[in-house]
């Protein structure tokens, strides 16, 4: 069985890495992107399983990325976790997220989260 696919859009490469790892260890197969406009390039081709999004981004904002991910219709069973250190923001962007993190994000905390997302997929059996 293949690993789902989660993005993580987020361009300081330390944090990205760390996302990564604790993604991976969850069960998925995590994949890098550090610009805005390349993770909009990457969403309009695949449909992750989840997003870990930053808000402050270069090439296209974190709130933009958010609205084309909840307006594309291939992306309704995309889980969006918004990881920022702009609490204002988060807090404006919070309902439209499944779910939000102050950075400094805590990898045991994302890890068990990102488990409990895996948890909660419903099963293809074709």
């Amino acid at each position: 069985m293949d690993r789902p696919l989660a993005f993580i859009v987020e361009d300081a490469k330390n944090l990205s890495e760390i996302f990564a790892e604790a993604l991976a260890e969850a069960g998925f197969a995590a994949e890098i992107i550090a610009r805005g406009d390349k993770a909009l390039a990457r969403l309009a081709e695949t449909a992750p399983e989840i997003v870990i999004l930053d808000m402050h981004l270069p090439g296209a904002d974190g709130e933009k990325i958010l609205h084309y991910i909840r307006t594309d219709p291939r992306l309704v069973r995309t889980r969006i976790v918004i990881a920022s250190a702009d609490a204002f923001m988060a807090r404006t962007l919070d309902g439209e997220a499944d779910l939000t993190l102050l950075k400094p994000v805590d990898y045991i905390q994302l890890r068990d989260l990102a488990r409990r997302f895996l948890s909660e997929q419903p099963h293809d059996d074709h």
